[in-house]
């Protein structure tokens, strides 16, 4: 399918403000470069599930119409790798990021109880690998989200350009873009 497809199911899908933020996160991923993957593989081949990319590398993952009907879901892409552990941010949008922390349900990505994170200067435990979840997100979540992405594409960017420093590492089994034999 083509990258575009995500908005055609985000459409056909959700409704009203989840409709309306889904697709202003998606226009905004589009016009900064980023590229939509669908997962057609493992445990996401029949879900809407898009692996959002920039320079070859994960920034996040969209579930769409996923746990709950007519709804969405945005993880980070930050396992292993500490972009968000005290990058200097406004008090409000720590505030959001903090209320959208990921814990982990031995489930998922995970295979295994959660860890400790430090996510922008607070300490959490039992947090996911996909250390940020939003559920739904609304207006001010998307607005958040935009930043998140932003320290996630500096982060790939930093790696490339430094790699013996990079702190970005692969994604372990179980993860959603772990694959012993990846599609061509």
């Amino acid at each position: 399918m083509s990258e575009q497809s995500i908005d055609y199911f985000i459409n056909e899908t959700l409704t009203r403000e989840a409709q309306k933020n889904a697709l202003n996160f998606t226009a905004y991923l589009r016009t900064d470069g980023l590229l939509f993957e669908r997962c057609l593989y493992g445990f996401w081949e029949d879900k809407l599930y898009w692996i959002v990319k920039y320079k070859g590398e994960t920034v996040c993952q969209i579930f769409v119409n996923g746990y709950e009907e007519g709804g969405w879901v945005v993880w980070s892409d930050d396992s292993g790798i500490n972009s968000f552990k005290d990058f200097p941010l406004d008090e409000h949008t720590k505030e959001i990021a903090w209320m959208n922390v990921g814990f982990c349900g031995k489930g998922g990505c995970c295979n295994e109880m959660g860890t400790r994170q430090l996510v922008f200067g607070k300490e959490y435990e039992n947090v996911c690998l996909a250390i940020l979840r939003f559920d739904n997100p609304n207006a001010e979540a998307v607005a958040c989200l935009k930043k998140m992405v932003e320290i996630r594409k500096a982060d790939i960017v930093r790696n490339i350009q430094h790699p013996q420093t990079a702190t970005t590492k692969p994604p372990t089994q179980g993860h959603p873009n772990y694959t012993k034999n990846p599609p061509l």
